[in-house]
């Protein structure tokens, strides 16, 4: 199941070529991620044991200062201490497919430092967000 926010475009986020700096993408990403872990594992205390160790994102059109963007994130794969995110990034009005991304999310034991077996109960969550590509 694919989850969706939307987002506006803020002046700051764009630069001196008028559209989006490649950075302010990684921040809707991070953004998406974010509220898919509020609306789907509920608390910050799961979540929070997750660490992002890989992310990318294609750029493949342009978008500019108040435009309406759509993200998109779903999980596309699950392993035994990871799963990856995909992404789309679309424009509102006209659909427009504007980047495409991925992010690798381990799942990491803090106190000693090192990753760890998703949890079950966290397993069955995410197997049942899984959208495989």
């Amino acid at each position: 199941m694919k989850h969706e926010i939307d987002t506006n475009v803020r002046f700051c986020e764009t630069d001196a070529a008028g559209h989006v700096n490649n950075t302010s993408y990684f921040i809707y990403l991070e953004e998406a991620r974010g509220k898919f872990f509020q609306d789907i594992l509920g608390d910050y205390e799961t979540f929070g044991r997750f660490i992002i160790a890989s992310t990318k994102c294609d750029f493949l059109s342009q978008a500019y200062f108040n435009q309406k963007l759509i993200i998109s994130t779903w999980v596309s794969k699950i392993g035994t201490k990871s799963f990856r995110f995909n992404h789309d990034i679309k424009a509102q009005e006209s659909g427009v497919l504007i980047a495409e991304a991925e992010a690798a999310i381990v799942c990491f034991n803090y106190e000693e430092q090192k990753s760890e077996p998703i949890p079950s109960a966290v397993r069955q969550i995410l197997e049942n967000q899984l959208v495989p590509n």
